[in-house]
């Protein structure tokens, strides 16, 4: 049986709806990671390596990109792809289907296999996904508004109509695609109650993102709705589907909760929902005792259920799916940027002290080690359920944020805000993609002017002019994750750096100890500001000082040395792998210096090298070393290498109150339990969806690290390239091999052509 990539989406937006998004990272890290989200929206999964990765099924191109959002993971790096420039390729610049979400090929040579039959699912998932990311195309919008009728409903399926008309929106054999209207007369724009609800959710998104004029069209279709609900409450789909069921009521009061302006049919319609519902009040003792949660097609079909228990699972699952979203009443747009109601709101804002000016401005007032666990990593076969620990984790750290937004500490006698593992965990909760709401509140805290003051320029204790270059670089990553304008961040930061390319805190109270990670922040803070390029000096200052064995030192004062220190490399190989917010490559950009390259490589391998076969690195005892192992796991993944042995392993760790001890401790430690979170997570925050800067590129691109990174015990994401047809096989053997391949390839492309003719009125949404 084939994976229905669809339905596992569906349950994806569906888990993170209700909260429990930790539940979908299996689906996440198997589209993602896994590699298998264009064996989705590519023809690739069909006959792989064939060059069918170049035919493209626009509406699940759509998907995607809003599951990647939706799943917190980078849209501009999601099983390798850009989803954000393959979602906006589908849309159609000219010709007869102008402006339409469509299936095409990228290759001209697989052009005929291609039919177009995407359809109003995919163009309103572009539109919503599209918004959700600051791109709203008004070419998919205005193609999206020609196929609602006077009526207010939406059609499904586009049409073809004969005309005299001339221009290239004409077909060469004179048919052009009709607005709902035209389509009338052709029998071609019957009402689609699940068309409509997708729409509307689209238009919504649309105008939330700021795209004006579409106050009458969502009105319109509130009240085709609100006219179209029967009786019970429930809303039908469309042809074949016409009957009220929770699929199709599920799509619909998610929209009308969005759009607001229906809350009676709102109420109507969630009754409806849970009237179908199985739920341990009426059905412990019955049939469906071990079925709590799920949602039947219909009121019929579960109470029918109660005796014979569940029949037709599938239509089950795809029900519970669609209908648990307006159980949830996240619409669309807020899913996917993480608005969701995870935690509850603060209280009243305590009186926060900057801290005292004892320890290191850069430092924590009671800095914690965090060199060793107190249990050694699990077995490869332990299973760990990793997503639980990561939620977990981010609900210990959430819940250390006094008032909900700043870390404190008590030194003295006195209470200090501690800024800066309070910026450590705003980015902990963002690599755990865990708790947006708190990341929120604890990173508008950090950057209001007063902590600005504090934490960057040493006020009240500096009596003088001072900033500092940590500090700043820290803010304005964590700016950027908000969209917050950081103007006097960036060049407070600038005005720091000197013509080697390091940086220099002024004050009284300077960070002089030239450490490789506090540089790495700078190179990053650099890259995410208004002019990238100033990071070149800085960066070849950090080749500078690398290692014989590709590692880096603690110290950037460090001369010739043999070996160095994991987390300083782990931070070089993020920084150097770093580039402003863009699209991931598969090769090396074309402004890398050679030296950057083999120095990203040699890090990148040495890294690889220093776990153990469960991604961990040990130290006293034979221990696990969380903070380094999390650094380590950080580094490997933002070179594009697998982490998930670290993730795994750091995962056993996890307390049940969420935390991590520190060496010999027997209760959860913050600080080590910040800097854990990397590794729980298995990523680096460059990899984040809405990060500042991102990964440049995916190893194993550069020379050397293939073959470290099949030694890991996980296997890394890695580029599509050529597989060579050596190995002592006859010519004659490869040719008719080749030869095979391509005829299979044919066969099966049609077959799929006229199994999709036969199937588009299934209903999925936007497959």
């Amino acid at each position: 049986m084939l994976p229905d990539h669809g339905l596992m989406i569906d349950t994806l937006y569906a888990m993170h709806a209700s909260g429990d998004g930790d539940l979908a990272t299996p689906i996440t890290s198997y589209l993602d990671e896994g590699g298998h989200a264009s064996d989705y929206f590519t023809w690739d999964g069909l006959v792989p390596g064939m060059g069918f990765d170049a035919i493209i099924v626009g509406g699940a191109t759509a998907k995607v990109l809003l599951a990647a959002e939706v799943a917190g993971r980078d849209p501009r790096d999601f099983d390798g792809y850009d989803m954000v420039a393959e979602t906006k390729g589908t849309i159609m610049r000219a010709g007869p289907d102008k402006g339409r979400v469509s299936d095409y090929s990228k290759d001209p040579a697989f052009a005929d296999f291609v039919s177009n039959n995407a359809n109003m699912f995919g163009q309103s998932l572009a539109v919503i996904a599209l918004a959700a990311v600051g791109q709203s195309d008004q070419m998919a919008i205005d193609t999206l508004l020609t196929q609602q009728c006077a009526e207010g409903y939406f059609r499904i399926f586009f049409g073809y109509i004969p005309t005299t008309e001339t221009g290239d929106h004409v077909t060469s054999n004179g048919y052009k695609v009709s607005s709902c209207e035209e389509g009338k007369p052709f029998d071609q724009s019957a009402p689609d109650g699940d068309a409509t609800g997708m729409a509307l959710s689209a238009l919504v998104a649309a105008r939330r993102s700021g795209v004006t004029g579409l106050d009458a069209p969502i009105a319109r279709t509130v009240a085709w709705l609100k006219q179209r609900q029967s009786a019970g409450g429930g809303w039908g789909g469309g042809v074949n589907t016409e009957a009220p069921n929770t699929n199709s009521t599920g799509l619909i009061v998610q929209a009308l909760a969005d759009a607001g302006g229906a809350d009676t049919a709102v109420e109507r319609g969630m009754a409806y929902i849970k009237s179908a519902q199985a739920t341990a009040a009426a059905d412990s003792g019955n049939a469906l005792a071990e079925e709590l949660g799920a949602i039947a097609y219909n009121p019929e079909q579960y109470q029918a259920a109660k005796t014979d228990g569940i029949v037709g699972r599938d239509t089950w699952i795809r029900a519970s799916a669609q209908a648990s979203l307006a159980l949830s009443q996240v619409g669309f747009y807020d899913l996917a940027r993480g608005n969701l109601p995870v935690d509850p709101t603060p209280g009243s804002e305590p009186t926060a002290t900057p801290r005292s000016p004892a320890p290191s401005p850069t430092q924590s007032a009671n800095p914690t080690p965090t060199t060793t666990a107190t249990r050694a990593a699990p077995s490869p076969t332990a299973t760990v359920d990793g997503a639980a620990a990561a939620q977990r984790l981010g609900a210990y750290l959430a819940g250390k944020l006094v008032g909900g937004d700043h870390i404190e500490v008590r030194q003295d006698g006195k209470t200090y805000v501690d800024y800066d593992a309070t910026a450590d965990l705003v980015l902990a909760l963002h690599t755990l993609g865990i708790q947006p709401q708190a990341a929120t509140r604890a990173a508008r805290f950090l950057l209001r002017e007063q902590s600005v003051k504090a934490y960057a320029h040493g006020a009240p204790y500096e009596t003088g002019e001072a900033a500092y270059a940590e500090p700043l670089a820290k803010l304005i990553v964590i700016a950027g994750f908000t969209r917050t304008a950081a103007g006097d961040l960036h060049n407070s930061l600038a005005a720091l750096s000197t013509p080697d390319g390091e940086f220099v805190d002024t004050g009284q109270t300077p960070d002089t100890d030239r450490s490789v990670e506090r540089h790495a922040w700078t190179i990053l803070a650099t890259l995410a500001g208004p002019e990238p390029d100033r990071a070149t000096r800085s960066i070849e200052a950090l080749i500078n000082q690398q290692c014989a064995d590709g590692t880096f030192p603690a110290s950037l004062a460090s001369t010739g040395c043999s070996t160095g220190d994991l987390a300083a490399t782990a931070a070089a190989v993020t920084a150097l792998n770093a580039q402003p917010r863009a699209a991931t490559g598969t090769a090396v950009p074309d402004r890398w210096s050679p030296r950057r390259a083999k120095a990203l490589a040699d890090a990148a391998t040495a890294l690889a090298n220093r776990v153990n076969g469960n991604g961990v690195v040990t130290g006293a005892g034979g221990r696990t070393d969380v903070a380094v192992s999390a650094a380590t796991a950080a580094g490997r993944q933002a070179a594009g290498l697998d982490a998930s042995d670290t993730a795994r392993a750091l995962a056993a760790l996890v307390r049940k109150d969420g935390g991590l001890a520190k060496p010999g401790g027997t209760t959860s430690d913050l600080a080590t339990s910040i800097a854990a979170a990397a590794g729980v997570a298995g990523r680096a925050w460059t990899s984040v969806t809405g990060a500042p800067v991102s990964r440049a590129v995916r190893l194993p691109v550069l020379t050397g690290v293939a073959a470290v990174n099949q030694a890991t015990t996980s296997p890394a994401p890695t580029v599509a390239r050529p597989v060579s047809a050596s190995g002592g096989w006859p010519r004659w053997l490869i040719a008719g091999l080749v030869a095979l391949s391509v005829l299979l390839a044919v066969v099966l492309a049609l077959g799929l052509r006229r199994f999709l003719h036969r199937n588009q009125k299934a209903k999925a949404v936007a497959r």
